[in-house]
C-alpha cells in the first residue's frame, strides 16, 4: 500500500523484500551514529524489520513506512510518524547513505509534513533531531523552529525538538504558491 508519493519518492507498506537494504541501513555505522545508536548485526536488522511488519498500525502511535525511490523499486530508508516523550505528533526518517546529499532527506521531510497536516489532521508537530546530525538539523530548520534542546535518555545523548503550528505551514504553502 502506497502511502503518499513526492516528486522523486513513493513512501509504502514496509515488506520483507526490503530486508536487505534495510540491513544495508541499520548496519551501517554512518547511518546509525547519526541517531546515535550502535550499527544492528543482520539479525537485529531482521528482527527490528519484522517487529514492524508484525505491527498492527490501528492499535499503535508508531507507524513507519517504507521509503522507495520512483521508477527504482529500491529501498530508500524509512519514514515515521509517532508520538514523542510528551505525547505530540512527532515525523521521522532516515535514508540509506547511498541517497545522502540528493535532497531526499527536504523532499521526504516536507512530504511528511504534508501529509501529517493534511491527511491526519494534525495542528501541531514535532521532529527530535540529535545535535549531531547537522545535515537533518539544516533540513528541520528550513521548516520548523526549534523548541527546546533536551538530554535523551534511551540514546544517551543530547537532541534537539523543533515545531511547526499547521497555521504556519498553509501559511507559507499560500505565500509560495503565489510567487
Amino acid at each position: 500500500m502506497n502511502l503518499f508519493e513526492t516528486e522523486r519518492l513513493v513512501v509504502r507498506s514496509l515488506s520483507a523484500e526490503d530486508a536487505d537494504d534495510y540491513f544495508d541501513m541499520n548496519g551501517n555505522p554512518n547511518v546509525m551514529r547519526l541517531i546515535p545508536r550502535e550499527a544492528m548485526s543482520r539479525e537485529d536488522s531482521d528482527k527490528h524489520l519484522q517487529n514492524f511488519l508484525d505491527t498492527d498500525y490501528a492499535r499503535t502511535d508508531t507507524k513507519v513506512y517504507a521509503i522507495e525511490a520512483k521508477g527504482e523499486k529500491e529501498f530508500v530508508g524509512l519514514a515515521g510518524m509517532l508520538k514523542n516523550n510528551k505525547g505530540e505528533d512527532e515525523i521521522a526518517y532516515r535514508l540509506r547513505e547511498k541517497y545522502w546529499r540528493r535532497g531526499l532527506g527536504t523532499e521526504i521531510a516536507e512530504g511528511l509534513i504534508e501529509y501529517v497536516f493534511f491527511h491526519m489532521k494534525t495542528e501541531v508537530l514535532t521532529a527530535d533531531v540529535y545535535v549531531e546530525n547537522r545535515g537533518s538539523v539544516k533540513i528541520l530548520e528550513k521548516f520548523m523552529t526549534m523548541r527546546e534542546e533536551f538530554f535523551n535518555p534511551s540514546d544517551n545523548c543530547t537532541d534537539r525538538r523543533y515545531e511547526l503550528q499547521r497555521s504556519d505551514w498553509e501559511t507559507v504553502k499560500l505565500s509560495s504558491n503565489r510567487s
